[in-house]
């Protein structure tokens, strides 16, 4: 008997045990499961989030913004809405004249500046700018005008003097003396590597003409009655051709009737270089004419002779064969050694 009731108290002391095990278990169960719902939270917000910007992507960019102020002001405060909805109204209308004024942006652009206190900085400033600027440009209207510098000064006396370092001489002649058969100097004519004119003048004789020889010289007895004296166009010649490299044609002649000499290494005659003359007449000496012809193609000296042009002449002829010339030159000289 009494084993028949140790049984019963048993299986009661074994559901006791089995139900406060269940009961531990749903309450980790439960644990857990709270522990998972608040791990859980933030994926569900981003989710929530996600689908929110998609929303938002999906309305059209009034309403997209309109619905930001929205969430961004308080319910008690309607006016900053619609102060919002206005502002974003102004833009579109802005927008929407913009395109139907592809023809005129100009208008578009001034539309936007008058509608924002940037734009009208921007304006006072751009037209204070073009101000100054046209007060400095009225101020110093030519740069040519400026002074300039020192080392501007020498490099133009430079480029100068190598302009003016070889210089071309023609001079014409009158008859005088015994059936007009002696020369006497009646135009002289200096110009530069350029062909640029640095003394043309008339000189007045200081002898009896018998000749003025027009149809070759071109002179006539109005040219130089009121000419220049011979002794002061002779000093400006000397002055001229100091240390200068001289070319011309026959330019013994030319000294001559000037009265001066000048140095034999700094002359460069046309009539006397020899290839010249062996290519073109030769060996003979070659008239100015004929070189003129023979090696630039042009005409000279159709009519009556102008000093100027044929000293044009010498000088261009001596430009096409400088090189050579040159060489040849330094070639004689070093033989000479």
């Amino acid at each position: 008997m009494p084993q028949q009731h140790n049984k019963p108290q048993q299986q009661t002391n074994q559901n006791a045990n089995i139900a406060c095990s269940k009961k531990k278990r749903n309450q980790q169960n439960q644990k857990m499961q709270d522990k998972e719902c608040a791990g859980d939270g933030g994926s569900i917000k981003q989710k929530q989030q996600h689908s929110d910007c998609h929303a938002m992507k999906a309305k059209k960019p009034l309403q997209q913004t309109a619905d930001h102020c929205n969430k961004t002001t308080n319910k008690g405060q309607p006016t900053i809405v619609g102060m919002c909805m206005e502002q974003l109204q102004r833009q579109m209308q802005s927008m929407l004249s913009c395109n139907e004024a592809k023809e005129n942006p100009k208008v578009c652009r001034s539309r936007k500046n008058s509608g924002s206190q940037w734009g009208s900085r921007r304006n006072s400033l751009d037209q204070q700018h073009e101000t100054n600027h046209n007060t400095t440009h009225d101020q110093h209207p030519d740069s040519e005008n400026r002074p300039l510098s020192k080392s501007a000064r020498l490099r133009r006396r430079r480029k100068a003097a190598q302009r003016n370092k070889y210089v071309a001489i023609d001079c014409e002649m009158v008859g005088v003396g015994h059936n007009g058969q002696d020369d006497m100097l009646a135009r002289v004519s200096i110009v530069n590597r350029n062909g640029e004119v640095l003394l043309d003048k008339f000189v007045k004789p200081w002898l009896k003409v018998i000749d003025y020889r027009t149809s070759v010289s071109g002179i006539r007895p109005a040219d130089i009655e009121d000419g220049e004296n011979f002794n002061d166009v002779q000093d400006e010649v000397v002055e001229l051709l100091q240390g200068k490299i001289l070319v011309g044609h026959a330019i013994r002649n030319d000294l001559a009737v000037l009265h001066i000499k000048h140095p034999y290494k700094n002359i460069r005659d046309t009539a006397r270089y020899k290839p010249l003359c062996r290519l073109v007449s030769n060996g003979r000496t070659p008239s100015l004419k004929l070189l003129s012809q023979s090696i630039l193609g042009m005409e000279i000296q159709t009519g009556e002779h102008n000093s100027v042009e044929d000293a044009r002449a010498a000088m261009k002829i001596y430009n096409h064969l400088s090189s050579e010339w040159e060489k040849y030159l330094q070639k004689q000289q070093g033989q000479h050694k």
